[in-house]
């Protein structure tokens, strides 16, 4: 592999991990939130509004039942008016974000439903508020949880961002659409996909090594 195509393979890389990463955070600061609204407001919940709860979860599942290549598509309009493109790294960022945080809410509900009701009934018998149930009870219980969903999510979207490629999204998929495919170099795409699966390795032996840790404190 000459060296202007491994500079380019890092330079790739390098767009892989700023768009899984950001869309990673992101999601995360969007559907942890939404996660614990699903299930404060659920029936069974602290502060219950089924109303709210079923529509949350309407919207949720809408978006995660759409495939992630038509999601892409539906979502230009948006990617354009806030990346300022509807191609490259940062616009790949836009889908991956919208699909990662519903994904993470349900992850993270379904975390919290694991949290032992007997704890959340002791704090509210001493006079806790329900932010205080949430903040002292529910996310310490299901921090464990909460990072495994995380890491399924990156996980995740190390897939999409590849997918995000095929359409110029940027990233490793793009090197392996354009040089592994197009030009017929298939060390490019092996090398490419070797890497991916490696980098997934990581990213889930590291999120399992730190919610064992969580869940042996």
């Amino acid at each position: 592999m000459s060296p202007e195509l491994l500079a380019l393979f890092w330079d790739s890389f390098l767009e892989t991990l700023a768009m899984v990463g950001t869309a990673g955070i992101v999601g995360a600061l969007v559907g942890i939130p939404l996660g614990v609204a699903l299930h404060v407001t659920d029936a069974q919940g602290i502060l219950p509004h089924p109303w709210l709860s079923r529509t949350l979860g309407i919207v949720i599942n809408a978006v995660r039942s759409t495939p992630f290549i038509i999601l892409l598509v539906a979502v230009i309009p948006l990617t354009r008016v806030l990346a300022g493109s509807s191609i490259g790294t940062a616009a790949a960022i836009v889908p991956l974000t919208i699909a990662a945080a519903p994904f993470i809410a349900r992850l993270v509900e379904t975390a919290l439903r694991e949290v032992d009701r007997g704890l959340v009934e002791a704090a509210q018998a001493m006079g806790a508020t329900n932010l205080q149930i949430v903040s002292k009870i529910l996310l310490p219980e299901a921090l464990p949880g909460i990072v495994a969903a995380f890491t399924v999510t990156l996980v995740s979207l190390v897939g999409y961002s590849a997918m995000a490629g095929a359409i110029g999204g940027g990233g490793l998929g793009d090197l392996g659409i354009r040089y592994g495919y197009q030009r017929f170099l298939p060390e490019v795409m092996l090398l490419v996909v070797l890497v991916l699966i490696a980098f997934v390795q990581i990213v889930q032996s590291a999120g399992d090594r730190l919610v064992r840790k969580l869940s042996h404190r």
